[in-house]
């Protein structure tokens, strides 16, 4: 095991993975800045202290003061996830989101979604899956659509 060649080969694959981290940071950082996607004018308006907050979900203009959306209930504070009472609100939107609300199906949203069910749920987690696998299949199954117009009652 203390041979020269062991050495040798140890050095070579250490000195090839480094070249490999240098050259895959380089061409990370040598990439160019993506085009803002709107232009100054907007992007001064945004940061003008008098600039009214929407609510991410609904878009509906909130006062900066407010934990929650008036129109939706959502949370809405800037600081919302670093309030130890509010944080508990903000990670029951997020895992209610994912029971009965449009997720994006991916493998890393979904891993995401049972992992939290684990840490917050533990030995409920398996119920919280029923519904989490309910509802993501209801999106691969989408209501059948009609053809014909609603009848409309005439009095």
């Amino acid at each position: 095991m203390n041979s020269p060649e062991y050495t040798v080969g140890v050095l070579a694959a250490i000195g090839v993975g480094g070249w490999v981290v240098v050259r895959a940071l380089k061409s990370w950082f040598a990439k160019p800045a993506a085009p803002d996607p709107w232009g100054p004018e907007i992007a001064e308006a945004l940061e003008r202290p008098d600039a009214t907050p929407v609510c991410p979900h609904c878009q509906c203009p909130h006062e900066a003061t407010r934990w929650f959306c008036s129109e939706c209930g959502r949370s809405v504070g800037d600081y919302n996830n670093l309030n130890p009472y509010l944080y508990l609100f903000a990670l029951g939107e997020v895992l209610r989101e994912g029971t009965s609300g449009r997720v994006r199906k991916s493998w890393l949203t979904v891993t995401g979604y049972i992992v939290l069910s684990c840490i917050e749920y533990f030995v409920l987690a398996p119920i919280y899956w029923f519904f989490l696998f309910r509802n993501l299949s209801r999106q691969n199954n989408p209501a059948p659509v009609s053809e014909e117009p609603p009848v409309v009652a005439r009095n």
